[in-house]
């Protein structure tokens, strides 16, 4: 049995996201596909003798004292009974607040970490009770680590699925490397909770209409054929002109598509030829933060 484990925490984005009106419950159904990409913060997860204690250090920014990682710990405490100290080393490559998921990605690396560490052996379904409450971008996570036998826990591996409910509902499709993915981060953060809020402003003005479209047929095509739509995109960038100078560059640079992940801030081309990729990275980097994942 081995003390301390190192694995790594993909980042994702989202291709196409639909946005149902609010729920009963506060909760918003969506649909969409969720493709890990090759951006991720690397977790190194030791046991200490402290019990009841979790500890995170972070070389990017100072988390605040409840966070995914201590949420994550304490849900797993309860489920498994075992009370024994961790101490979590982040080093953040993925921003905080950019549409990709990085604090839901390290929080399901860390719990794979602990059970892996301390021999406790949770299935899928356990892996997903915790998930539950953590966060809800936390089940694609959980699931995109567990898949083929764990063979994304120490190393990138791409990984694809349809993602719906709240996020609870993940089915796996077959992934894509042919094409590359150019993220660019417009230096504004939006939150969740505003950028939720300006999608049930745009429903209650303008209604709901589903897109009729198979995500997974319009997966499969080439991709400059893709017709995903993000429901965030626009109000976001109505707000926020920075995000939409972003895109806009993009999709000048010559992207056979471009959109805005999740609920942003976050703006990704994809170009089938990677040559095109890096030379708009080139061309972006003048204006903003530009990463070829």
């Amino acid at each position: 049995m081995y003390d301390s484990i190192t694995v790594v925490a993909p980042a994702k984005i989202n291709l196409g996201l639909e946005v149902y009106p609010r729920r009963a419950d506060g909760y918003h159904d969506i649909r969409s596909i969720f493709t890990t990409v090759g951006l991720f913060d690397e977790l190194t997860v030791t046991l200490t003798d402290q019990k009841n204690s979790c500890i995170v250090e972070c070389d990017a920014f100072r988390l605040p004292e409840n966070n995914t990682f201590t949420s994550a710990y304490k849900a797993f405490c309860v489920l498994t009974g075992i009370d024994r100290g961790v101490r979590v080393n982040v080093k953040k490559r993925i921003p905080a607040g950019g549409g990709l998921g990085g604090g839901s990605s390290d929080a399901s690396s860390f719990i794979q970490s602990i059970d892996s560490l301390m021999s406790t052996k949770l299935n899928t379904a356990d892996l997903v009770s915790i998930a539950d409450k953590v966060g809800s971008d936390v089940f694609f996570f959980t699931h995109a680590l567990f898949a083929d036998g764990g063979k994304r826990f120490r190393s990138f591996c791409p990984y694809a699925a349809i993602v719906g409910g709240r996020g609870e509902d993940v089915v796996q499709i077959r992934e894509r490397e042919d094409f590359s993915v150019l993220l660019v981060f417009p230096g504004v953060g939006v939150s969740t909770k505003e950028a939720y809020g300006l999608v049930d402003a745009e429903i209650e003005a303008n209604g709901f209409t589903a897109q009729e479209y198979s995500l997974e047929e319009m997966f499969a095509r080439p991709v400059r054929e893709w017709r995903f739509a993000n429901h965030f995109t626009a109000p976001v960038c109505a707000h926020y002109p920075q995000v939409k100078a972003a895109l806009d560059m993009v999709r000048d640079c010559g992207a056979d598509f471009c959109d805005m992940s999740g609920s942003g801030s976050t703006v990704f081309g994809v170009f089938e030829d990677r040559k095109k990729a890096l030379d708009a990275r080139n061309r972006i980097c003048g204006f903003f933060e530009a990463v070829l994942a």
